[in-house]
């Protein structure tokens, strides 16, 4: 397939990807699906898919075959996945990101996403893309060369954005927001993560997926922070980073309690409320009361 097929392939992919994820009038989400190149950030065929069992060899090397919904390896080894661009549509589009800002985006992978976040704060803004793997922190910079307004950090994702920042996306799973995450939100700030816990195998050992996991959105007011669950999904899990069975426990009782759509509010290093979905010492997610 030339090059003019595949703009029209991706200008299709764009459309469907946004209709899936529900969402109306997004023209600048819509062109920056339109025109960023996913093959470009797959590396070459063979490609891998990956569905809710397995990977599958991709029989094809047209890189049409990527422009569905679809999660494609970029480490299958490790479940390391270009995850689903519908899931994707629907997370930039909730975080309203706007020309000039500056965002992070936590676990980059090899930038296809980054790179959609950076046509969508334009020249003027800046993102800020953190990738814990070495290799793909190497695949990121390479296939991010040409955007201008992107910088790729190989790092320990807990520990960005070191300035203040307009929005932080997360793109893997963890049991608790990150201090940074909070604390450098500038006001009307956003973050988007998967809060979560592990799946587990034999003995503890953690399978580097999620067991539960839901995708909030998080916002700095003038005083504290709102919050909500927008969908449930499954993540990878943050490498490295491992918690006590008492506070995944603790987390999986309150998803299995349900009363997601009632949470409303993060509280942060303040004394616990009567009202909370979920509850640790320094931070909790306060919920309204039922009726």
């Amino acid at each position: 397939m030339d090059e003019a097929d595949l703009t029209v392939c991706r200008q299709a992919f764009a459309i469907q990807m946004l209709a899936k994820a529900g969402i109306r009038h997004d023209e600048a989400l819509l062109d920056a699906f339109s025109q960023v190149p996913r093959e470009r950030f797959l590396g070459p065929p063979p490609w891998k898919m990956r569905d809710w069992n397995r990977y599958m060899d991709v029989p094809s090397s047209d890189p049409v075959v990527l422009y569905q919904d679809a999660l494609f390896a970029l480490q299958a080894e490790r479940h390391v996945n270009n995850g689903s661009p519908s899931l994707h549509a629907r997370g930039l589009h909730r975080l309203k990101l706007r020309e000039g800002e500056t965002v992070c985006h936590i676990g980059a992978g090899s930038g296809y996403y980054t790179a959609i976040i950076a046509r969508l704060v334009g020249r003027s803004g800046r993102v800020v893309a953190v990738e814990f793997d070495e290799d793909l922190a190497r695949q990121a910079v390479r296939n991010l060369e040409d955007y201008e307004n992107v910088e790729v950090i190989h790092g320990n994702g807990l520990e960005w954005p070191s300035k203040e920042t307009d929005a932080i996306y997360v793109n893997f799973a963890l049991h608790y927001p990150a201090l940074p995450w909070i604390e450098k939100l500038s006001t009307g700030g956003r973050l988007l993560f998967p809060l979560g816990t592990p799946a587990m195998g034999a003995g503890g050992k953690l399978l580097g997926s999620t067991s539960q996991a839901g995708l909030f959105l998080f916002q700095r007011q003038d005083a504290g922070f709102s919050a909500q669950h927008l969908q449930p999904v499954s993540f990878v899990w943050g490498e490295g980073i491992a918690g006590d069975i008492a506070t995944y426990a603790a987390l999986e009782k309150a998803f299995r309690s349900g009363g997601l759509s009632r949470i409303y509010g993060l509280r942060w290093k303040a004394e616990r409320t009567e009202d909370e979905w979920y509850s640790q010492k320094h931070w909790g997610l306060v919920a309204s009361a039922l009726h």
